[in-house]
């Protein structure tokens, strides 16, 4: 399984980025996809996921400016970030989670806010 993230970059505060995860094979495999970000010096936290069923977490200090989106068709999820903050600056990773409970990491895109 391959997991390959991309779209992070250098953005000001208050810009907007897409995030976007391409899963190698069946995007159907895995019950949930999610997105998950580690700052310097923090732990890796849960930023939003998406199961199959289209049910949707997010993180709260992201509620209203991130939107997760899953793509069946195209095998891949996404990461709309908006109205970003200083403090979104991290490495984001997409997971896979199947409902066996394996999951899979993608290699992460840094995301950094400027102010």
């Amino acid at each position: 399984v391959q997991l390959q993230a991309s779209g992070g970059g250098l953005v000001q505060v208050g810009g907007s980025l897409r995030l976007s995860c391409a899963v190698s094979g069946s995007i159907f495999r895995f019950s949930v996809m999610g997105w998950y970000r580690q700052a310097p010096g923090k732990e890796r936290e849960l930023v939003s996921h998406i199961t199959t069923s289209n049910e949707i977490v997010y993180e709260d200090s992201v509620k209203g400016r991130f939107m997760i989106s899953r793509d069946n068709a195209n095998d891949a999820v996404y990461l709309q970030m908006n109205t970003l903050k200083p403090e979104d600056t991290a490495v984001y990773y997409c997971n896979a989670l199947t409902n066996t409970g394996s999951s899979y990491w993608g290699q992460g895109t840094q995301v950094t806010v400027s102010s």
